[in-house]
């Protein structure tokens, strides 16, 4: 049995156990609707096409995580952690088997941003942009030890950072620690906000179609001032990212 067979059992064993104890509990009864599984592939699309351009683009952050984030919000937090865990799936089937070992990372995600939009996480720009810092520490702490076992390696552009790190004599745990504290919290910041832009965008009639859709309900009144300041967020995060994280890849 190839290792990448395995890292693929491995990683869907550990989100099958979360699901399912989650449906054994009955925690996940009110998520699982039509319009869930009709968003659930949408959410996939999202993700591996905007994850390949970042990937293309050697760029130091994912940014393929929007459409998990979407389902978590929209759909609640097994949602998002299945629609996580089956979009690093079917990326590793079409791609490449390195998406797989990151399955769990995926489905905390999913789940995260679910538990944080059912919070009334997911209602205005700053709390928005809390929840992506929650995000990415809760990434960060599943995320981590896998990147330690595949020596740094992440299904990223980041993993110049971690490569740049370990030559210059700092070992593995240091470096991975260091490239996620570096990445993580602007990636999944910019993640969380351009969700919530994409959301904004949506009406409140067809928002209420989704099981959790009172979780992105919005003050119409307010809707385009914080569309505004929530790209705005993203501006200055893509320009931090440009002037300060982009020439430490390229030392």
């Amino acid at each position: 049995m190839s290792q990448n067979l395995v890292n693929l059992l491995i990683a869907l064993g550990v989100v099958g156990v979360v699901l399912g104890w989650a449906y054994a509990t009955k925690r996940m009864q009110r998520d699982f609707t039509t319009m869930t599984w009709v968003l659930i592939p949408v959410a996939i699309a999202i993700n591996i096409a905007i994850g390949q351009l970042v990937l293309t683009l050697k760029l130091p952050v994912y940014l393929d995580s929007i459409g998990t984030v979407l389902v978590g919000v929209l759909c609640g937090p097994w949602a998002g952690a299945l629609a996580g865990a089956l979009s690093n799936t079917v990326a590793g089937l079409i791609f490449d088997p390195g998406w797989w070992p990151w399955i769990p990372v995926a489905a905390t995600i999913g789940m995260t941003a679910g538990f944080c939009a059912n919070a009334g996480f997911f209602k205005t720009w700053w709390k928005v942009v809390a929840t992506g810092f929650l995000i990415a520490l809760a990434a960060t702490i599943v995320g981590s030890p896998i990147a330690v076992l595949l020596g740094g390696i992440s299904a990223s552009g980041s993993s110049i950072i971690t490569a740049f790190l370990l030559q210059t004599g700092r070992g593995i745990l240091e470096s991975v620690l260091t490239t996620n504290f570096i990445v993580e919290p602007i990636d999944k910041i910019s993640t969380s906000l351009l969700a919530f832009a994409i959301i904004d965008g949506l009406s409140a009639r067809y928002l209420a179609r989704f099981p959790r859709g009172e979780n992105a309900q919005l003050d119409q009144q307010k809707r385009t001032g914080e569309l505004i300041i929530a790209l705005a967020v993203v501006v200055v995060l893509v320009v931090v990212t440009i002037l300060f994280v982009v020439p430490l890849v390229n030392q």
